[in-house]
């Protein structure tokens, strides 16, 4: 009898339309779809790294739902980003109880950029707080990390949805869920919008070269007015849901055929 084929989740960037991730989630435990490795980038390495913890996308909804952005942003004066990025690297601290990579429920890896070596970096040892803070230091928003001699900044500059990083953590069966701007943005009138929308439009050029290959994609139907906000959130985990319920029978079957 062959072993059961090991399931791993790629969790994309794309800000706060990465609370459709959790809705992506929801629909995985509904179906007893068993998640084997998780990587992230951006915003899907803080909603992978507090699934990972063992919070239940239930939970994780409910969280986010009522999380208010003055909790979670510490606006500073814009010398290195306008957003200092402790106070939610201690929300994260909270939520993953603080835990470092090896103490989690599911195998974890994260994604940042080092902007000494110009390269991406794979993190997945450690305090997993602290490597998520770095995984979403959107440049010029947030504040970059500084760790090990690196200068860290969010991960989806270089890698948008991490399908790569996930099968060389071992994965048979590959799901991406990409949450991503699809290339129309609404005129922007603030700086940290125009910052995002210009970080968005590099994130899509370099995703249009990189051809994802050999993962069942769930693409959530969004259209978000503030990247940065959680008032549409409700909006972006039943987006989530919705796309999940779509390409989801895929894996079942495909595990079957694969057992």
């Amino acid at each position: 009898m062959m072993d059961k084929p090991k399931i791993g989740l790629a969790l994309g960037a794309g800000a706060s339309r990465g609370m459709a991730h959790i809705g992506v989630l929801q629909v995985m435990e509904e179906l007893g779809i068993q998640v084997d490795y998780i990587a992230g980038s951006s915003i899907g390495a803080l909603v992978g790294a507090i699934y990972a913890s063992g919070v239940s996308p239930k939970m994780m909804e409910g969280i986010a739902l009522n999380i208010d952005t003055k909790i979670a942003y510490d606006i500073s004066v814009p010398r290195k980003g306008f957003i200092k990025g402790k106070k939610l690297e201690d929300i994260v601290r909270l939520l993953t109880r603080n835990k470092s990579f090896d103490e989690l429920d599911i195998p974890l890896q994260v994604t940042a950029v080092d902007l000494v070596k110009s390269k991406r970096v794979i993190l997945g040892q450690g305090n997993v707080a602290r490597a998520v803070r770095a995984s979403i230091s959107i440049p010029g928003v947030f504040h970059p990390v500084y760790m090990d001699n690196m200068v860290l900044v969010d991960g989806g500059l270089l890698e948008r949805v991490p399908v790569n990083m996930v099968r060389n953590m071992g994965a048979d069966i590959i799901i991406g869920v990409d949450v991503g701007p699809k290339g129309q943005h609404t005129p922007s009138t603030k700086l940290i919008e125009i910052i995002i929308q210009s970080f968005e439009v590099m994130q899509m050029e370099i995703a249009s070269k990189n051809t994802i290959k050999d993962a069942i994609m769930i693409v959530p139907d969004l259209d978000l007015e503030n990247p940065l906000g959680f008032d549409e959130v409700a909006e972006s985990i039943e987006a989530g849901r919705v796309a999940a319920m779509e390409v989801l029978s895929k894996v079942k079957g495909l595990t079957k055929a694969k057992e």
